[in-house]
């Protein structure tokens, strides 16, 4: 995010020093000395660049008030930003300046004996044909503002409308925490029937194996690993976000060619395949890369519900026929129950009377069939001592390959020293088949079912609206003492998103009332931020033409927008007042100001723009992640530069010409 933070204040970092030295140029070009052409540009600028730097800083203040994962992600982002910014204006102060002094000698003897300019090579030829379409583009502008001026009420009516018509598309972009990454990486976990034997559980991993082989060719497949059953080390399992709670259970690892096609697309076909192909075998997809797997907070989906309550058969219930409806949910793919209550089990009732007649007690046959089952080496351990000294552990144990049936369990001896002849197990106990839970959850020590569903082919935010409908009208059927949560990805997306959008409303009030102080106005103040409803419907229009959906990263370029946006306005503002005190004009002064920032506002906006190209193209491994943060400080630019050339004058020309009648 340090980096991230750096590639979003590059065009700013350029501006800084391009301002200043426009303005100087421009002093020069008034016929003014070379160092009082210095001295007068860059104090003209001082306080207007110092404005624009602490508005662009001052937005990132809410950022250090977040909380949870966000603020771990934005607080390095911001602190980058804003260092970087103090950097920029205190170079463009002093080493500018300075090396303006030494390096444009030649440029201020042009200004100063124009008859002696001497016909230039291809640069120059290049830079006066740029400077002859530019001054083409200030007469074609010089010529519009003050068609806009003219009918100002209505174009100001007009363009207002617009802005707020265009924020109606916040509700059609759809939310997302975060974009999802092509990593070349996919998780298929693979649930066969509960109770299925690990060799089973293998042979089906091995045929699903087989299908993906065929959907993904050999030229894309880098590796398949599995991993079946429950790991040998409660510390893996403890430290594993998996879903994989017996040997029934399996996990799927494919690893993609560096140039290969979508993932998502690969992932689309397996869910489509693979229940074909095994009807009998559940699959759902688990988080791949390192970044999904941290936004779900170690939670094997984006959304879980989880019912919470110790009546658990009325639990799983319901939870079962929410889940049949959240599968019919446009968009909501892998469903499915976490907590499995159909566990095979075999019960054994223990006749205490005929096992009490013959001489044995309870206590006798559980530590037969424990040591027949299990070794000895729990009850009663052993080992055997090497001559070399190595201690060897000696255990006991019926060997597994003859305890292959219930027959054979039944035949299982149960001895005891005072009882001269040994009995069969089913002598003495009756066997019964019976059903547990698979596996026990708890959440705050109570009792849990967790339902997951990830997303495909739509927002997070939208599917979990709807899942929202589903979950609010089973409320009504819990039992007492039982509650529904929502917990994972989306959880934490609301919350940020909460987060984000008071600090948007929090920086704006900030900028304005750092301008009120700066200007000693209200009025001014007023008149800069208007460009910012601009920047809002370029972000709008410009996440909603890009089909990119509201995320963190999106709102963290709103922000950024602000600032930048008031930036440039106030280079607007500040020159017109300057030109309103000598002229009391204020639609000449509009124009005037307008014509004149002309160059360092497009520059401002061009540096930004393209410097946030190659992270709104979403360029390098993981590039997506960022992409919604260029491509909305890029829409927001777009508009709010044209609000700050066109609506910002108009507003001042209103507002100063009816303070003007008024005095």
């Amino acid at each position: 995010m340090t980096l991230g933070g750096l590639a979003l204040a590059v065009g700013i970092l350029v501006d800084d020093a391009t301002v200043t030295i426009e303005n100087i140029e421009r002093q020069m070009a008034s016929g003014k000395e070379l160092i009082q052409a210095i001295l007068d540009g860059a104090e003209q600028i001082a306080v207007p660049a110092l404005v624009s730097t602490l508005s662009i800083s001052i937005v990132f203040v809410p950022m250090f008030f977040l909380t949870g994962v966000a603020r771990y992600l934005f607080v390095p982002l911001a602190e980058a930003v804003v260092f970087a910014l103090l950097a920029s204006y205190f170079f463009s102060r002093t080493l500018v300046p300075t090396l303006v002094m030494y390096l444009m000698k030649k440029e201020a003897a042009k200004y100063q004996h124009p008859e002696q300019e001497q016909k230039g090579g291809m640069f120059s030829s290049i830079h006066h044909g740029f400077e002859r379409g530019f001054e083409a583009i200030r007469r074609s502008y010089s010529n519009l503002l003050p068609l806009c001026l003219d009918h100002r009420k209505l174009f100001a009516g007009c363009f207002l409308l617009f802005c707020l018509g265009s924020l109606t598309l916040v509700v059609r972009l759809g939310q997302d925490f975060f974009p999802t990454v092509d990593a070349g990486q996919l998780r298929l976990h693979l649930r066969a029937k509960t109770g299925t034997r690990i060799e089973e559980t293998a042979r089906v991993t091995s045929e699903a194996e087989n299908v993906i082989r065929k959907l993904i060719p050999a030229s894309e497949l880098g590796g398949i690993l599995d991993n079946i059953g429950l790991p040998t080390s409660g510390i893996n399992l403890s430290y594993s976000n998996s879903e994989t709670v017996g040997n029934f259970d399996a996990e799927i690892l494919v690893s993609l060619q560096a140039k290969h096609h979508p993932t998502a697309d690969y992932v689309q076909k397996l869910r489509e395949e693979l229940p074909k192909a095994f009807p009998a075998t559940a699959f759902f997809f688990e988080p791949a890369d390192i970044v999904t797997q941290i936004l779900n907070f170690g939670l094997p989906a984006p959304i879980d519900i989880q019912i919470i309550g110790n009546d658990m058969p009325h639990n799983f219930s319901l939870a079962a026929g929410m889940a049949q409806q959240i599968r019919s949910v446009p968009g909501a793919v892998d469903v499915h129950l976490h907590q499995l209550l159909d566990q095979p089990r075999l019960d054994l009732a223990v006749d205490r009377v005929r096992t009490q007649q013959i001489g044995l007690t309870e206590r006798d046959v559980a530590s037969n069939v424990l040591v027949s089952l299990s070794s000895s080496f729990q009850t009663a351990p052993n080992f055997w001592l090497s001559p070399n000294g190595v201690s060897y552990p000696i255990a006991i144990q019926t060997p597994q390959y003859k305890v292959d049936s219930i027959d054979a369990l039944r035949t299982i001896p149960v001895n005891s020293p005072v009882v001269p002849r040994p009995q069969l197990l089913e002598n003495l106990a009756l066997m019964s088949r019976l059903q547990e839970p698979a596996v026990v959850s708890h959440y705050n020590v109570q009792r849990t079912i967790d339902i997951y569903a990830s997303t495909q082919g739509r927002d997070l935010g939208g599917v979990a609206s709807d899942i929202a409908k589903i979950t609010d009208a089973a409320q009504k059927q819990l039992p007492k003492g039982s509650s529904m949560v929502v917990r994972g990805q989306v959880a934490t997306m609301r919350s940020s998103f909460v987060g984000l959008g008071a600090g948007l409303a929090f920086a704006i009030v900030l900028v304005y009332l750092l301008i009120v102080i700066n200007f000693q106005s209200w009025s001014e103040a007023f008149i800069i931020i208007t460009a910012l409803p601009a920047a809002l419907a370029g972000i709008c229009w410009m996440l909603y033409l890009t089909q990119t959906t509201l995320s963190v990263p999106a709102l963290m370029g709103t922000i950024m927008s602000m600032g930048v946006a008031t930036a440039n306005s106030v280079l607007i503002i500040s020159f017109a007042n300057e030109r309103f005190s000598e002229t009391k004009n204020a639609l000449r002064a509009a124009v005037e100001a307008g014509s004149t920032r002309l160059r360092p506002v497009i520059m401002t906006a061009l540096a930004m723009i393209i410097g946030m190209v190659p992270m709104a193209i979403g360029m390098g491994e993981g590039g997506e992640q960022n992409a919604p943060l260029g491509r909305a400080v890029i829409g927001g630019l777009l508009f709010a530069t044209t609000a700050t050339l066109f609506f910002v004058p108009v507003v001042f020309a209103i507002v100063r010409h009816r303070e003007h009648q008024n005095a």
